[in-house]
Protein backbone atom coordinates (compact mmCIF):
# COMPACT_ATOMS: atom_id res chain seq x y z
CA UNK A 1 0.00 0.00 0.00
CA UNK A 2 1.41 3.61 -0.70
CA UNK A 3 1.12 6.40 1.87
CA UNK A 4 1.98 9.10 -0.34
CA UNK A 5 0.69 9.91 -3.58
CA UNK A 6 3.41 10.31 -5.97
CA UNK A 7 1.37 12.62 -8.15
CA UNK A 8 1.16 15.03 -5.71
CA UNK A 9 4.59 16.86 -5.37
CA UNK A 10 6.66 16.90 -2.89
CA UNK A 11 6.23 20.07 -1.52
CA UNK A 12 2.10 20.39 -1.37
CA UNK A 13 3.03 16.84 0.99
CA UNK A 14 5.73 18.70 3.38
CA UNK A 15 3.36 21.38 3.72
CA UNK A 16 0.32 19.10 4.28
CA UNK A 17 2.13 17.41 7.06
CA UNK A 18 4.13 20.73 8.31
CA UNK A 19 0.49 21.97 9.19
CA UNK A 20 -0.81 18.84 10.73
CA UNK A 21 1.96 19.14 13.12
CA UNK A 22 1.59 22.71 13.50
CA UNK A 23 -2.40 22.13 14.38
CA UNK A 24 -1.07 19.55 16.91
CA UNK A 25 1.08 21.99 18.96
CA UNK A 26 -1.54 24.73 18.94
CA UNK A 27 -4.04 22.88 20.17
CA UNK A 28 -1.93 20.58 22.70
CA UNK A 29 -0.68 24.50 23.77
CA UNK A 30 -4.20 25.92 24.19
CA UNK A 31 -5.20 22.74 26.13
CA UNK A 32 -2.80 23.08 28.46
CA UNK A 33 -3.06 27.00 29.43
CA UNK A 34 -5.33 26.54 31.89
CA UNK A 35 -4.18 22.98 32.91
CA UNK A 36 -3.53 24.53 36.57
CA UNK A 37 -6.83 26.92 36.67
CA UNK A 38 -9.15 24.51 35.33
CA UNK A 39 -7.81 21.11 36.96
CA UNK A 40 -10.53 18.92 38.54
CA UNK A 41 -13.00 21.50 37.56
CA UNK A 42 -16.33 20.09 36.11
CA UNK A 43 -18.13 23.44 34.97
CA UNK A 44 -17.40 27.20 34.89
CA UNK A 45 -20.13 29.42 36.90
CA UNK A 46 -19.19 32.90 36.84
CA UNK A 47 -20.99 36.12 37.51
CA UNK A 48 -20.10 39.49 36.00
CA UNK A 49 -20.41 42.49 38.22
CA UNK A 50 -20.20 45.31 35.82
CA UNK A 51 -20.46 49.45 36.66
CA UNK A 52 -17.99 51.14 34.18
CA UNK A 53 -20.11 53.78 32.21
CA UNK A 54 -17.32 54.00 29.07
CA UNK A 55 -18.74 52.99 25.78
CA UNK A 56 -15.00 52.10 24.48
CA UNK A 57 -14.19 50.22 27.75
CA UNK A 58 -17.09 48.21 27.72
CA UNK A 59 -16.64 46.75 23.89
CA UNK A 60 -13.14 45.71 24.77
CA UNK A 61 -14.09 44.15 28.22
CA UNK A 62 -16.97 42.67 26.90
CA UNK A 63 -15.13 40.92 24.08
CA UNK A 64 -13.25 39.33 27.20
CA UNK A 65 -16.34 38.61 29.06
CA UNK A 66 -18.13 36.43 25.59
CA UNK A 67 -14.58 35.20 25.46
CA UNK A 68 -14.74 33.56 28.69
CA UNK A 69 -17.93 31.92 28.02
CA UNK A 70 -16.85 30.79 24.59
CA UNK A 71 -13.08 29.55 25.29
CA UNK A 72 -12.47 25.39 24.07
CA UNK A 73 -11.02 25.14 27.46
CA UNK A 74 -14.10 26.25 28.93
CA UNK A 75 -16.70 24.86 26.51
CA UNK A 76 -15.32 21.35 26.59
CA UNK A 77 -15.48 20.92 30.57
CA UNK A 78 -18.30 18.00 30.92
CA UNK A 79 -21.25 20.81 32.22
CA UNK A 80 -22.33 23.50 30.04
CA UNK A 81 -20.73 26.99 31.47
CA UNK A 82 -23.37 29.42 33.38
CA UNK A 83 -22.84 33.45 33.17
CA UNK A 84 -24.73 35.62 34.72
CA UNK A 85 -24.06 39.63 33.97
CA UNK A 86 -25.45 42.35 36.69
CA UNK A 87 -25.05 45.85 35.38
CA UNK A 88 -24.89 48.89 38.26
CA UNK A 89 -23.30 52.16 38.30
CA UNK A 90 -22.76 54.01 35.13
CA UNK A 91 -22.97 51.41 33.25
CA UNK A 92 -26.90 51.31 33.14
CA UNK A 93 -26.83 54.51 30.91
CA UNK A 94 -25.63 52.13 28.50
CA UNK A 95 -28.24 49.74 28.58
CA UNK A 96 -30.80 52.69 26.99
CA UNK A 97 -32.26 53.80 24.34
CA UNK A 98 -32.26 57.04 25.19
CA UNK A 99 -28.68 58.61 24.25
CA UNK A 100 -28.97 62.40 26.31
CA UNK A 101 -25.65 63.13 27.06
CA UNK A 102 -23.40 60.94 24.19
CA UNK A 103 -22.00 62.10 21.25
CA UNK A 104 -22.42 60.35 17.58
CA UNK A 105 -18.89 59.18 18.45
CA UNK A 106 -20.42 57.09 21.52
CA UNK A 107 -23.47 56.34 20.07
CA UNK A 108 -22.18 53.97 17.70
CA UNK A 109 -19.77 52.44 20.58
CA UNK A 110 -23.35 52.22 22.94
CA UNK A 111 -24.60 50.04 18.99
CA UNK A 112 -21.77 48.03 19.15
CA UNK A 113 -21.76 47.05 22.68
CA UNK A 114 -26.13 46.53 23.25
CA UNK A 115 -25.67 44.45 19.90
CA UNK A 116 -22.85 42.00 21.62
CA UNK A 117 -25.57 41.76 24.65
CA UNK A 118 -28.34 41.11 22.34
CA UNK A 119 -26.16 38.25 20.80
CA UNK A 120 -25.23 37.45 24.41
CA UNK A 121 -28.82 36.77 25.70
CA UNK A 122 -28.83 34.76 22.16
CA UNK A 123 -26.52 32.34 23.65
CA UNK A 124 -28.04 32.35 27.21
CA UNK A 125 -26.15 34.57 29.42
CA UNK A 126 -28.26 35.59 31.73
CA UNK A 127 -28.05 39.60 32.14
CA UNK A 128 -29.31 41.99 35.16
CA UNK A 129 -29.74 45.79 35.79
CA UNK A 130 -30.01 47.41 39.11
CA UNK A 131 -33.43 49.52 39.02
CA UNK A 132 -31.67 51.48 42.08
CA UNK A 133 -28.64 52.59 39.99
CA UNK A 134 -31.25 53.66 36.89
CA UNK A 135 -33.26 55.91 39.83
CA UNK A 136 -30.10 57.29 40.41
CA UNK A 137 -28.80 58.12 37.23
CA UNK A 138 -31.93 59.05 35.90
CA UNK A 139 -32.84 55.87 33.30
CA UNK A 140 -36.00 55.59 32.76
CA UNK A 141 -36.80 51.67 33.16
CA UNK A 142 -38.94 51.37 29.74
CA UNK A 143 -35.88 52.39 27.93
CA UNK A 144 -33.56 49.59 29.00
CA UNK A 145 -33.15 46.93 26.49
CA UNK A 146 -35.89 43.98 26.65
CA UNK A 147 -33.11 41.20 27.04
CA UNK A 148 -31.79 42.43 30.39
CA UNK A 149 -33.88 41.81 33.43
CA UNK A 150 -34.58 44.42 36.00
CA UNK A 151 -34.25 43.90 39.04
CA UNK A 152 -34.60 46.41 42.23
CA UNK A 153 -30.87 46.17 43.92
CA UNK A 154 -27.93 44.27 41.78
CA UNK A 155 -26.30 43.62 44.85
CA UNK A 156 -28.77 40.70 46.26
CA UNK A 157 -28.70 39.40 42.58
CA UNK A 158 -24.91 39.65 43.18
CA UNK A 159 -25.12 38.03 46.11
CA UNK A 160 -27.26 35.49 45.39
CA UNK A 161 -25.64 33.90 42.38
CA UNK A 162 -22.56 33.66 44.61
CA UNK A 163 -24.76 31.77 46.82
CA UNK A 164 -25.46 29.56 44.10
CA UNK A 165 -21.58 29.06 43.69
CA UNK A 166 -21.19 31.16 40.71
CA UNK A 167 -17.50 33.13 41.19
CA UNK A 168 -17.68 36.64 41.21
CA UNK A 169 -15.63 38.89 38.73
CA UNK A 170 -15.83 42.27 39.43
CA UNK A 171 -15.47 44.78 36.60
CA UNK A 172 -14.99 48.50 38.01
Amino acid sequence: MRLINKSLPYKYITILIMTFLLALQVTSAVAGDYDNALKDVKGVKVVFNVSPGDPAFANIVFWAVRNTYQDEAVTTLPEKPQVAIVFHGPVVKLLSSDRSGFNEKNNAEIDKFQDTLKQMAKEGVKMEVCLYAAKVLGVNPATIMPEIDQVGNGFISVAGYQAQGFTVVTIP
